[in-house]
């Protein structure tokens, strides 16, 4: 998505607008700007309002209290919350049409359509008063695209034979924030050709997609991930896509629903492809079980790509062994600049255009399945991941940057660095 209509470092005067109003051009401003976030915060004399796009934090506008406690109240009441409740956190969703209208064309005539977002609000009690956060989600869903997540042309064909295996379990990891949403939607996307029943279980539902059967955990009344799996082994399905693995239930029932002839997909927190299968481990997977089910392990994060507008290169006529660990991966011409980005009206001024994936993908082959049902550790996987051709956060991030897709300071901002030192 590009910034084309970033304006938020010019903070919005909205001091004399009715609080619909004021709610209204803040959640336009946010989509047009293609954020993926909207706050509100509460402080002792203002309300302040960010927005969260490619990942990183920007102000957008300053409220006054009474004006930010109305704002907050309108955003309650349209997403069906309690307004009067004010102590405890809440949850809500709101369908917000945006102006005008969207038409798609069939052969035979013309279908008006409704053009909005969908709003999903978590509002939490704190010092100075409530804090809202909105998560912006588009309806159009034509940007789930397998071919579009970012990843090397080695890395999508061992990520096209996982997930095109009729059973069996993979594993997508990364922090908060890194694009694993977005992986596992485009995937599901694509296996959604209708010769196949496909399960989702989430925490909440973010895209409701044609064809999937989707359930979200509802902890009010114990419904969780492992209550929810259960249910959906009995309604007979092809692939099921698990939120999250939190506890040791839910992924003792992944891991067996896996290795019953279902293909399952599952997120869970590990900063390395090698280190979930360790996180699984310690959350009571059978070594044994879980070696024979895994397919594969995609870990990924996210970094901003150069705006093409502003894009500058730069010579490394001194310093020509900076991508010779890539050489080999790289097209004839790449790797003899470094870019950088200055800025311009295209791009609100931040150089960014963008975000594409930075992924370890690790396929599960015969001999790293051995080390897993050994229980060996993650470092001994990794090790023969890598001696069996697995690119590495390290290479993938210097792909990028030799590419000319991102910057070096983007890279180190995004991916820790004992992921990017060069191992002895």
């Amino acid at each position: 998505m590009d910034g084309s209509a970033i304006t938020s470092e010019y903070l919005i005067e909205l001091g004399k607008t009715t609080p619909e109003s004021a709610v209204a051009q803040l959640i336009q401003h946010a989509v047009a700007a293609g954020a993926s976030d909207l706050f509100f915060s509460a402080g002792e004399r203002y309300y302040t309002v960010q927005l969260r796009h490619l990942g990183i934090v920007r102000p957008l506008s300053v409220l006054p209290s009474e004006h930010g406690r109305r704002c907050l109240a309108h955003i309650k009441a349209r997403a069906a919350m309690d307004t009067t409740e004010k102590r405890r956190p809440m949850d809500g969703r709101w369908i917000f049409d945006l102006p005008g209208e969207q038409f798609s064309d069939t052969p035979d005539k013309k279908i008006r359509r409704r053009n909005g977002v969908d709003l999903r609000i978590n509002v939490i009690p704190t010092l100075h008063g409530e804090d809202a956060t909105i998560r912006v989600l588009p309806h159009d869903h034509s940007h789930f695209v397998v071919e579009d997540l970012g990843m090397s042309v080695s890395q999508a064909a061992s990520y096209r034979q996982m997930y095109q295996s009729p059973s069996g379990l993979l594993l997508i990891t990364g922090p908060t924030g890194s694009g694993k949403t977005a992986t596992l939607y485009s995937t599901l996307v694509r296996l959604n050709d209708g010769s196949r029943k496909i399960h989702t279980i989430e925490d909440p539902v973010e895209y409701a997609i044609e064809g999937l059967h989707q359930s979200q955990v509802n902890t009010a009344i114990d419904v969780g991930f492992s209550e929810l799996l259960r249910s959906v082994l009995r309604q007979s399905p092809d692939v099921i896509m698990i939120g999250e693995i939190r506890d040791p239930e839910t992924a003792k029932i992944a891991v067996h629903a896996a290795n019953s002839g279902v293909l399952v997909f599952a997120t869970l927190h590990a900063p390395s492809a090698p280190a979930a299968v360790q996180a699984m481990l310690s959350l009571g997977a059978h070594p044994h079980f879980l070696a024979s089910c895994l397919r594969g392990v995609v870990a990924q994060r996210l970094v901003r790509t150069l705006c093409p507008g502003c894009r500058t290169s730069f010579d490394l006529d001194g310093a020509q062994q900076t991508f010779e660990e890539v050489r080999s991966l790289l097209a004839e011409g790449e790797g003899k600049s470094l870019f950088a980005s200055q800025g311009c009206d295209a791009c609100g001024q931040t150089g960014y255009a963008g975000r594409a994936g930075v992924f370890e993908v690790m396929p599960v082959t015969p001999a790293v399945r051995d080390l897993i049902s050994e229980g060996k550790p993650a470092r001994d996987i990794r090790a023969k991941a890598v001696e069996q051709g697995m690119i590495q956060f390290r290479q993938a991030a210097l792909l990028k940057v030799a590419k000319g897709l991102t910057s070096t300071e983007e890279v180190f901002r995004v991916i820790p660095s004992e992921h990017l030192l060069q191992e002895d």
